[in-house]
């Protein structure tokens, strides 16, 4: 399992423990889960942390656990996601993330993806990774620029959210090596 590390946080498989802060903190928190079609139940956070630590046996990479180095406390996840739902652009390779409240606008979030872009290029050596949220999610828009990438203009209807959802319509970023090779 590959454990990730940048100078405030450590990317990694996850806990048992880390089941209940994530429901407490982040999925059961409206402003967290603002831009999704609604918060997750014990039981739906219990099985999405199971999910995303299956996928990370499986490939070796994922949304891994993220935590703060300084408090060893766990923030929410962070990392690269292939979609299991179909939409326009897939397959891909998806960076994301989902941070705790209490953590966000300390460049957390930024931090922890580019570590995850520099794996998804340098180790995976994939071509191109992509990001995409809710039109009207503006933070997490800042985030992808802030990563280096680019809006593609190609914005989407996400085939999990209900059409009359202010939230059906998304956008897409993109980054392609080269690109995140001439950042550096």
């Amino acid at each position: 399992m590959q454990i990730l590390s940048t100078e405030r946080l450590i990317l990694r498989s996850w806990r048992e423990a880390d089941s209940l802060p994530f429901f407490e903190q982040i999925n059961s928190d409206s402003d967290v889960m603002e831009y999704f079609p609604s918060t997750l139940s014990r039981e739906e956070n219990d099985a999405l942390a199971t999910e995303l630590q299956r996928r990370i046996d499986v490939n070796g990479w994922g949304l891994w656990a993220v935590e703060e180095r300084a408090s060893g406390q766990f923030i929410g996840f962070v990392g690269l996601n292939s979609p299991l739902v179909e939409l326009p652009f897939t397959p891909c390779v998806e960076v994301g993330w989902r941070l705790s409240k209490a953590f966000w606008g300390k460049g957390y979030a930024t931090e922890a993806a580019k570590k995850a872009l520099e794996f998804a290029f340098a180790e995976l050596e994939l071509d191109e990774v992509v990001s995409f949220t809710a039109a009207l999610n503006l933070r997490s828009q800042a985030v992808m620029t802030r990563l280096g990438l680019r809006d593609t203009g190609e914005n989407f209807n996400h085939p999990a959210v209900p059409s009359e959802s202010p939230l059906y319509e998304h956008v897409l970023f993109k980054i392609t090596r080269d690109e995140w090779a001439e950042s550096l």
